[in-house]
């Protein structure tokens, strides 16, 4: 007889026991998020349990509902303000809402200068003045991996013909020490409420959070596997989730 498929369906169930269970250990969190300046209610502040990976916004008046256990850490952030983290006590599952309040930040904006391209009229001369921007992601055939190249990256050739040479090693340099925080990635990728965050922002601050790592090994990340320095400074962060997280997956099926 084989045990395989029995031993499969009684793994899976376990698996789903034990998820079961962890989410019956979870309470309704309920609070209110003010501004500090004025105790005026702050609407659509964004609110991730960085422990469990779920997310939440604060309605009109403030109020907002999330799962957590005691001793989970909430992530909050709103811009123009500056983000907190708050640990769940034991008095705020007892006693319920509790009253929270954020304080503004000043920010100081960098002055913007555009450019003008002038057009002559000549199309040989107008041709050489426009700026060509060389974004592209390249695919080579028998690799699972797509590399960036174009100007702003002097280093891609480089690090497209040492990928051939020995593919994994980059990708085992930038994931082996931070294995555990990546784990968290399919969370956030499978939660509805935490891409809508992550959809509007683009500071890294919370995924900075919820990863436990901090923004500039988001960018060593995204460097290394082989992600453009444009793509790096622009993109949303829901956007450099998938980023990381199709790296990360690729990094799991070589180490396999």
């Amino acid at each position: 007889m084989d045990i395989k498929p029995l031993f499969l369906f009684i793994s899976l169930f376990l698996t789903s026991l034990i998820g079961w269970s962890q989410d019956q250990e979870l309470e309704i969190i309920s609070g209110t998020v003010m501004n500090a300046a004025n105790d005026k209610p702050l609407e659509n502040v964004n609110i991730v349990n960085i422990n469990t990976v779920r997310g939440s916004t604060t309605n009109e008046e403030g109020a907002f509902q999330i799962k957590a256990r005691i001793n989970d850490t909430l992530y909050l952030s709103y811009l123009g303000f500056r983000s907190i983290q708050v640990k769940i006590t034991d008095d705020w599952v007892k006693f319920g809402d509790v009253k929270i309040k954020m304080t503004e930040s000043a920010i100081a904006l960098e002055e913007v200068k555009l450019q003008e391209v002038q057009l002559t009229g000549y199309l040989e001369i107008d041709a050489k003045n426009i700026p060509i921007y060389d974004n592209y992601r390249y695919s080579i055939s028998g690799l699972d991996y797509a590399y960036e190249g174009g100007n702003y990256q002097s280093s891609a050739i480089s690090k497209v013909l040492q990928s051939i040479s020995n593919p994994a090693d980059l990708l085992y340099k930038t994931f082996s020490r931070k294995d555990k925080q990546m784990r968290r990635l399919r969370k956030m990728k499978m939660n509805e409420s935490i891409q809508e965050i992550l959809q509007d922002k683009f500071d890294r601050e919370t995924l900075s959070a919820v990863l436990q790592i901090s923004k500039d090994d988001i960018d060593q990340v995204l460097d290394k596997c082989n992600y453009s320095r444009d793509f790096i400074t622009s993109a949303n962060d829901l956007q450099v989730l998938d980023a990381i997280s199709s790296c990360y997956e690729e990094y799991r099926a070589i180490n396999r």
